[in-house]
């Protein structure tokens, strides 16, 4: 099972945009997917309401996550999206210590790119891979990044941050999506919206399978060594 966090130290950063919009793909490629909304400001729990379909199945993780996932461990799903609140609770803690993955987003703002360095400690602390997603960004031209967009793109690189080397762009159709309780790729799957959550579910894929290979391969040894 692949446990995904969406945390930041940052309020509206596009934790639980990120996460509705992805959780809806994965769904409707049939992959077994839980969301957990452990944010007290409830803004994924909001969306499933206005969804109104109870799918991707969705459960409240503010009191702790741990329980919760190893639950879903046992019931066998393959995906499970943990949104964070913006701070450093407990809750946050037991979301990164249960995480394969976890996922930072960012805006491409000082005020942002600040507070990226405190939830990248705690994913360091816990010994957990993460990745960091430019969101809400200025649309590129002629497929270059905006100025805003580099020089965050270099800030981050000089901290040595992985960051993912696409964009979530600050689009419409992701708002008007979540407004009507879908992903982007329900809501207009030949959009550019839609293209940019694929590309980056893309990306989250292929880094776990790398977590999860490094991760059997030091089982391998382990087991050799005893």
């Amino acid at each position: 099972m692949n446990v995904i966090v969406f945390a930041s130290r940052k309020g509206g950063s596009g934790k639980s945009t990120l996460a509705a919009h992805l959780a809806a793909l994965v769904h409707r490629s049939s992959r077994s997917c839980l969301l957990i909304d452990a944010d007290p400001q409830s803004s994924l729990t909001l969306w499933h309401r206005l969804r109104g379909t109870g799918e991707p199945p969705l459960r409240d993780g503010t009191r702790g996550v741990s329980d919760i996932v190893r639950a879903a461990r046992r019931e066998r799903y393959e995906w499970v999206f943990i949104d964070t609140p913006p701070n450093r609770s407990p809750v946050v803690a037991d979301a990164i210590r249960a995480a394969t993955l976890v996922v930072i987003p960012a805006r491409p703002t000082i005020f942002d790119l600040t507070a990226v360095q405190e939830t990248i400690d705690l994913a360091r602390d816990g010994g957990k891979p993460y990745m960091v997603v430019l969101n809400s960004a200025p649309a590129k031209r002629d497929a270059v990044d905006s100025p805003i967009v580099a020089r965050a793109r270099e800030g981050l690189a000089g901290l040595k941050v992985p960051v993912w080397a696409g964009q979530i762009t600050n689009r419409a159709n992701f708002a008007l999506a979540l407004a009507a309780g879908e992903g982007a790729r329900e809501f207009d799957p030949e959009s550019q919206a839609a293209a940019e959550i694929s590309r980056l579910w893309s990306a989250i894929q292929k880094s776990v399978g790398v977590i999860n290979n490094a991760y059997e391969g030091a089982r391998t040894v382990h087991r050799a060594a005893a």
